[in-house]
């Protein structure tokens, strides 16, 4: 299932391309909205009512809509999907685009030379006791 956010962004895809007004996507925008919390609309609508994106992608923690550095704390809160964020800049609601998930999730499969098998350590020598007299 998809979370509030990635609702929201399939949303601003229908309403902001080229069709907004045919018979199937009226259908599809209004089955969407019934599923997105009022509050969460709102701000959305007021963003859009201006000629902006409610929604901002995120990529290598950069928002792109105001190209402003995110916090790497609020990178990995975007990546849990736990909460929905906005950028203190730009005001638009986050999502980290899907193929930085994909890549995070992606295991590391990074060809790494074997390493050579190391000598056993060299046995220390004592140093000699000098007697005093």
């Amino acid at each position: 299932m998809k979370t509030i956010i990635e609702q929201l962004f399939s949303l601003q895809q229908i309403e902001m391309g080229p069709s907004p007004d045919s018979p199937e996507n009226e259908k599809t925008i209004q089955r969407l909205r019934k599923s997105i919390p009022d509050p969460i609309l709102a701000h959305y609508d007021r963003l859009l009512a201006r000629g902006k994106a409610g929604v901002a992608l995120v990529r290598h923690g950069v928002c792109t809509t105001c190209h402003m550095k995110l916090a790497t704390g609020l990178c990995a809160e975007l990546f849990h999907a736990e909460d929905i964020r906005i950028c203190d800049i730009c005001g638009r609601y986050l999502l980290l685009a899907p193929e930085e998930r994909a890549a995070q999730l992606a295991p590391k499969t990074e060809d790494k030379p074997a390493e050579p098998a190391k000598a056993p350590a060299k046995p220390r020598k004592r140093k000699a006791v000098l007697e005093t007299a």
